[in-house]
């Protein structure tokens, strides 16, 4: 007799947040459509994801209104995905640490060691280095 459950796929924790996350706050989204954070984040949209903009310079983009920071965001945050340089990562993972944001997702070429690791030790499930679409579109084509 074969061990049915020891067959099944496992899932792994990216496409679990995935599915269960609703909210997206983007830090550094642009409401320039030639942007990168611009064609991620409306790709994300396009797949049913509520996208709020956290950018200062901005008033809004992809029809939602911007805040200039995610402790100005009035409403619950699934995962904070940062298009920001490495050196304002930091403050941002603070930020997500004090809401309590249960992921924080750090685009391609986003990478600070020691903001994750503060981030994991606060329970926050972090990706980094990772483009969202590009993962989302390997899991749910």
């Amino acid at each position: 007799m074969t061990n049915e459950v020891a067959s099944l796929p496992q899932t792994d924790p990216v496409t679990e947040l995935l599915q269960r996350a609703k909210t997206i706050a983007v830090v550094g989204l642009s409401d320039d459509p030639i942007r990168v954070s611009h064609g991620v984040s409306a790709y994300m949209q396009g797949q049913g994801y509520r996208i709020i903009p956290v950018n200062p310079q901005i008033e809004s983009s992809l029809g939602e209104k911007a805040y200039a920071s995610l402790l100005d965001v009035p409403e619950k945050i699934d995962i904070v995905n940062i298009f920001r340089r490495p050196e304002f990562v930091e403050e941002v993972v603070d930020q997500a640490i004090q809401l309590k944001v249960p992921a924080i997702w750090m685009q391609e070429d986003v990478t600070h060691e020691k903001a994750a690791e503060k981030a994991r030790r606060a329970g926050i499930f972090v990706v980094m280095d990772r483009c969202i679409l590009k993962e989302h579109r390997a899991r749910f084509r």
